[in-house]
């Protein structure tokens, strides 16, 4: 089966195409997930100078770079054919077009001009981020995909973005993928292989927009422990490193910084640790972004050291309730295995201390880290998700900014052939 995936949630727009040699609608462990294309196109630098995602300029950079990237994943895969004489679209379908795009006239115009030329792809279905997100940016791919649905005539499925970071984590790399169109100039893609988890597993997911703490007790069920009561942990970390003169995103900038405090210096009122000893499994992080800012007026002219040092106790404060809460929820639930998902997994300090931690003091229990490359969005990991869940076709798809991981599970084929069996 081979899947087209599109993601656009937030500030990365990604493609990628994809094909598993498993059974349809299940990979098993044995299967490989060959990527055929992997694309990405950043949005960081355009928002670094309002210190955060703006929507409307995230959905035009999306719009502005869908169409170009969509020809580069068709290239790579080797599935662009250029058409001798462009396809002329029939009435009803200039009809189902003009609805899918009636509020993007621009995108409308780039799909026309771009793809009419352009034969049908050996392509099975169509895998797209419908939430949660800026519902302006995931317009632009839902509307996409539902727009080459019905002119190649494929489902379209719609993915959650937290699941696609769960899954993300569970996949290793398997071989190495040489890309002869690029001619050395673009790095290796990989293979991939999916770790099937031994239940109940327990995901912490931490990026710019969600702080969640997850159970999962069987494939495809989630629980909702605990989440961040206000802002969420990438979030914090963008504001802090705003406070300290940093550029965004403020994740790696604040971990680069707090490298450089002096060993075995401490603030003289070290920051405090939210709800560290709370009896649930919420997390809240206002509260320590409140109290760098008072930090901060207090000191006044901060010297280099000074802010080495508030960069590096703000992120053990945020490792340390990070740690603490999801360690409590694994002794609670007895899991098996510990997923680390979102942009905030690929910190260094919070993959470090999970590392120490979990082999100390829960050492039967599996860490799932994802690959640095996957930690942020990415098409690649909506596109493994949409080969488990490929029976979950839908006609019409609406963006959801609030979407959340469902309690429900959904059966994979495989789970439906062996019920017909």
């Amino acid at each position: 089966m081979k899947i087209l995936a599109i993601e656009t949630s937030c500030d990365e727009t990604g493609i990628a195409i994809l094909e598993t040699t498993g059974a349809l609608g299940a990979i098993s462990p044995r299967a490989q997930i060959k990527v055929l294309a992997d694309v990405l196109v950043s949005q960081a630098s355009i928002h670094a100078e309002y210190g955060g995602v703006f929507p409307s300029v995230a959905r035009r950079e999306h719009a502005k770079n869908m169409m170009p990237l969509l020809i580069q994943a068709l290239s790579e895969a080797d599935l662009l054919k250029q058409l001798k004489v462009p396809r002329v679209l029939g009435p009803k379908e200039k009809e189902v077009l003009a609805k899918i795009f009636h509020k993007e006239s621009e995108l409308l115009e780039l799909f026309q001009t771009t793809l009419l030329d352009v034969s049908i792809p050996r392509i099975d279905a169509i895998a797209v981020t419908s939430g949660p997100g800026l519902e302006p940016a995931l317009w632009v791919g839902i509307n996409t995909a539902q727009a080459l649905g019905a002119l190649w005539g494929i489902p379209v499925i719609p993915i959650n973005h937290m699941e696609g970071h769960i899954v993300a984590s569970l996949l290793s790399r398997k071989s190495k993928v040489e890309s002869e169109k690029s001619g050395g100039k673009k790095p290796p893609m990989f293979d991939y292989q999916l770790a099937i988890p031994h239940y109940p597993a327990l995901a912490l997911l931490i990026s710019g927009g969600h702080t969640e703490l997850v159970l999962i007790p069987r494939a495809g069920t989630y629980e909702i422990l605990g989440q961040t009561r206000d802002d969420a942990v990438g979030e914090a970390f963008d504001k802090v490193a705003r406070m300290l003169g940093l550029s965004y995103p403020g994740g790696p900038e604040i971990s680069k910084l707090a490298e450089q405090a002096p060993k075995g210096a401490k603030l003289a009122e070290p920051l405090p640790r939210p709800m560290l000893h709370s009896k649930d499994f919420d997390f809240s992080f206002a509260g320590l972004k409140t109290s760098v800012l008072y930090l901060i007026k207090k000191i006044g002219n901060l010297t280099p050291e000074m802010k080495a040092l508030i960069a590096k106790d703000f992120e053990d404060s945020v490792t340390e309730v990070l740690l603490a809460k999801t360690l409590a929820a694994a002794k609670k639930y007895k899991v098996h295995e510990i997923i680390l998902g979102g942009g905030v997994s690929a910190n260094k300090k919070i993959r470090s201390a999970f590392h120490i931690a979990i082999s100390r003091e829960l050492p039967g229990v599996t860490l799932f880290l994802p690959d640095q490359k996957l930690s942020t969005d990415n098409g690649l990991m909506i596109g493994v998700v949409g080969l488990i869940h490929s029976n979950n076709q839908k006609k019409i798809i609406t963006a959801e900014g609030h979407l959340r991981l469902s309690k429900n599970s959904r059966p994979t084929l495989a789970e439906l052939r062996k019920k017909k069996k």
